[in-house]
């Protein structure tokens, strides 16, 4: 037998004002609401169960349209299947699509967003923006934008080819660089797959992937040391040094004093610094080894603290600009760049090269051995692990007296007069 289709006319529901259900025929109604709002339903049965699918408003889906959408869903029911389910795949599935559409861009500014507040330094995430973002320091466009070739690609488009395209360029010349881009993409991707947005294979993967197309880093990377002053040029270059004006060069004397790593030494917080028992605490979070570290403070550190107190007091940072945002470490190497501008004189003997900030912690290292320092006390002023069982045989008040004495006199020679060879620079060939 025909079904009944087509009771309700256009016509006559401009004039339908009384809340309930309209029947069009063939499972189609119209619903009229409390407070006067209209939608289409159709109503179908499951497991004996009555179920309504909402077709739209009749505001914005006419009565011929609502007709199309009725069929629609018999002919869904006719195959087996269920109307709503097969609305929320539809829905699920443009979900997806429009998931996978978003760009690697916008899934690394996601990804630097979500972990910036877990990594250790401002520094960290500037480089994530620098390598994968193309945006330095100060928001400025980075010297090299590694990244920029895929950086508007879907991310579920990325394959072997276009991360090749930007890491074997430079993985013979610059591969530290090149492995640390690598690896983040890698990450971004993994978080994208993780949400649903890239499927298959991480193309950014070393192990059992990349690993077959490139030589190991260990092959094309050789491991050079920070170039280092030898430390007994060390008071002739204070000397020059405590000679220049401005925020960068305190700021390397400070870090010569405390020999901390240089991006400890940059984004010192004055909120960190205990004026009253000559201690400089940097909190774990900025810390190799997540654990706090604590600087005993020579006379000559406290006193590049004063001269800064009256430039930066007011302000979070002790080495900061006018706007108050601390220096980089680059900051404190070109201080050394423009003590070499007249004469090549702060140089590495054995590699030839500018020192750079880092490598006082090598000089520090050197003095200390040649002067009968215990190696866990220069170790520990360094911040590298020393086994609790070490600390104890000291027992800790008297290792930290021990630290203590050491910067004073660190301090001391680094302050003295120079004599005999002290500021004698190796000629060469």
């Amino acid at each position: 037998m025909a079904r009944d289709y087509g009771k309700l006319k256009a016509k006559q529901i401009e004039h339908l004002t009384k809340r309930g259900l309209y029947g069009d025929g063939g499972g189609l109604y119209l619903q009229i609401a409390k407070g006067g709002s209209m939608s289409w339903l159709f109503r179908y049965k499951t497991d004996g169960r009555s179920r309504w699918h909402g077709l739209g408003s009749a505001r914005d889906v006419s009565l011929a349209d609502a007709r199309i959408k009725a069929a629609d869903a018999r002919r869904v029911r006719l195959n087996g299947g269920d109307p709503i389910e097969a609305k929320r795949a539809v829905r699920s599935a443009t979900r997806v699509e429009a998931a996978k559409s978003i760009t690697f861009g916008a899934a690394a500014k996601r990804y630097i967003k979500t972990h910036e507040p877990g990594w250790k330094s401002v520094k960290h995430a500037d480089q994530w923006r620098t390598t994968l973002l193309g945006i330095g320091p100060k928001g400025k466009p980075a010297k090299h934008d590694y990244c920029k070739t895929i950086r508007d690609l879907p991310i579920g488009a990325l394959d072997t080819s276009l991360i090749l395209k930007i890491i074997e360029p430079i993985w013979a010349t610059k591969n530290e660089t090149a492995n640390r881009i690598r690896g983040r993409i890698e990450c971004v991707i993994d978080a994208a797959k993780s949400r649903g947005e890239f499927t298959g294979e991480n193309p950014a993967r070393w192990r059992g992937h990349l690993e077959n197309l490139l030589p190991a880093p260990s092959k094309v990377h050789k491991v050079r040391n920070h170039p280092a002053l030898p430390y007994r040029q060390l008071p002739a270059f204070m000397r020059e040094l405590r000679a220049r004006d401005g925020v960068a060069a305190a700021a390397l004397e400070f870090h010569i004093l405390t020999v901390p790593r240089p991006g400890n030494s940059v984004a010192a917080k004055w909120s960190e610094v205990d004026r009253q028992n000559a201690v400089w605490t940097i909190p774990g979070n900025q810390m190799k080894g997540d654990a706090e570290h604590k600087v005993p403070l020579s006379r000559a550190a406290l006193d590049v603290l004063d001269r800064m107190q009256d430039l930066t007091g007011d302000g979070e940072y002790i080495f900061a600009n006018p706007d108050g945002v601390p220096l980089s470490d680059a900051s404190m190497g070109a201080v050394i760049n423009r003590m070499n501008e007249d004469e090549r004189r702060w140089i590495d003997p054995a590699s030839d090269r500018e020192v750079v900030p880092h490598g006082f912690r090598s000089s520090f290292r050197d003095w200390a051995a040649e002067h009968g320092y215990d190696d866990p006390v220069a170790e520990a002023a360094l911040a590298h692990k020393i086994s609790d069982k070490v600390v104890a045989a000291y027992k800790r008040t008297r290792f930290f007296e021990l630290r203590n004495q050491m910067m004073a006199d660190w301090s001391d020679y680094c302050a003295r007069a120079v004599v005999g060879d002290d500021n004698v620079v190796p000629l060469r060939a």
